[in-house]
């Protein structure tokens, strides 16, 4: 038997307990919590055949009382003795994509990310915000077999765009290769087909959150998304953060969210909480760009859900919707380089170079803290990705 070390401050103590899939030199992966600087094989230590799974899809469609009930159990076991054999250094261990992706849904639920776009795009409406965007949190279908972990690195993409300059549609590597700084909620137990989910049961149905980034070539993206929105310049590529912080592990983190005036309509009001305090940073090549702060996100995770199933759509373990880019009022706060850097026309400083959007061998890293009880703080880890060339530019 040993006792785990948590280091004083530690992000990742028994506030926090965020669970991954793991795998050590020779073994399958299997699911793990993190704790302090080691992670936790709950193979080992649970009795529960749903642990030696290579995701987490069959312990999060136990449901809440499980989740409840395991979280309570770890929360005991960490602060005591654990069998040796369960615990691995996480500088030993390769860290895999944690759920089995079902669906993926990305929203665009920030208002200062939502006006800047329309300031850009459409400076001579007289409103930067579409007619409605304050009515529903709008979103676009993703590809879910493009979602990948922390660490995967990102082939440009190339596919066919059109300049307002160029006579005629060409096709080759994007040009404008962006960022979106997000966060990701992951359903842990679906709903079905004809039925809907109410913001007050969001806690019964949403597992956890991860940090998201939805790649974006926006030059692919400008010349394919009118009239049905997104499509190749979006699916090539989602990351996400290995670790799922457990939405109980959020308590000490749920805020109002900002004032919602029209007030929504009913399907979209609940009497919970479910804003979320929880602060990102943004690292380019090493060097920190952007803070961006989740608290200041319009449309919160319950309403996203409750929006997603409203006209009775089924939803299933392993659904997976991002929160759209994370920007707040001020320009070291955006979360994406088109804001960032104005539609590229203000570079932004990134070590000794200048820079607009990505070039081939930038390194993006996106990690994310929230408030824990009594003061703590609790720890999301990282997403980070590094981008290589195009292939197959030439067709």
């Amino acid at each position: 038997m040993t006792v785990i070390d948590i280091p004083e401050g530690s992000l990742f103590g028994a506030n926090n307990l965020p669970y991954g899939v793991f795998s050590t030199a020779g073994t399958q992966p299997r699911v793990g919590v993190r704790v302090g600087d080691s992670v936790l094989d709950l193979s080992v230590v649970f009795d529960d055949p749903a642990f030696a799974e290579p995701t987490l899809n069959a312990f999060m469609a136990q449901g809440r009382a499980r989740w409840d009930e395991v979280r309570a159990a770890l929360q005991d076991l960490v602060a005591g003795d654990v069998p040796a054999e369960a615990v691995h250094a996480v500088a030993d261990v390769t860290l895999h994509l944690p759920i089995d992706v079902a669906d993926y849904v990305d929203f665009y639920a920030s208002e200062n990310h939502a006006s800047n776009l329309g300031r850009l795009f459409r400076p001579d409406n007289p409103s930067p915000l579409m007619p409605n965007w304050k009515h529903l949190p709008v979103g676009y279908h993703g590809r879910s077999s493009t979602v990948v972990v922390s660490g995967v690195d990102i082939v440009r993409p190339c596919g066919q765009r059109k300049g307002p300059n160029d006579p005629a549609p060409v096709f080759g590597p994007s040009t404008r290769l962006d960022i979106e700084a997000e966060m990701g909620f992951i359903v842990g137990v679906g709903s079905e087909m004809g039925s809907t989910v109410t913001p007050d049961e969001f806690a019964d149905h949403c597992f956890g959150a991860v940090i998201l980034n939805d790649w974006s070539a926006r030059d692919i993206q400008a010349w394919e998304y009118v009239p049905l929105g997104p499509n190749l310049g979006k699916s090539f590529a989602t990351s996400i953060s290995p670790w799922v912080v457990p939405l109980a592990a959020l308590e000490a983190a749920r805020i109002d969210t900002p004032v919602q005036d029209p007030e929504p309509l009913p399907y979209l009001k609940g009497t919970e909480k479910w804003g979320l305090d929880i602060d990102l940073e943004v690292e380019w090549n090493g060097h920190v760009v952007s803070r961006p702060p989740y608290a200041q996100m319009y449309w919160s995770p319950a309403q996203m859900l409750a929006h997603t199933s409203v006209n009775g759509a089924a939803t299933r373990t392993g659904d997976l919707f991002g929160s759209g880019t994370i920007s707040g009022p001020e320009k070291d706060q955006r979360g994406a380089f088109i804001e960032l850097t104005w539609g590229g026309k203000e570079p932004v400083q990134v070590g000794d170079e200048t820079r607009t959007f990505l070039e081939d061998g930038d390194e993006i890293s996106i990690s994310a803290t929230a408030p824990g009880p009594d003061g703590t703080r609790i720890g999301f880890g990282e997403v980070r990705t590094r981008i290589l060339p195009a292939k197959d530019a030439g067709r």
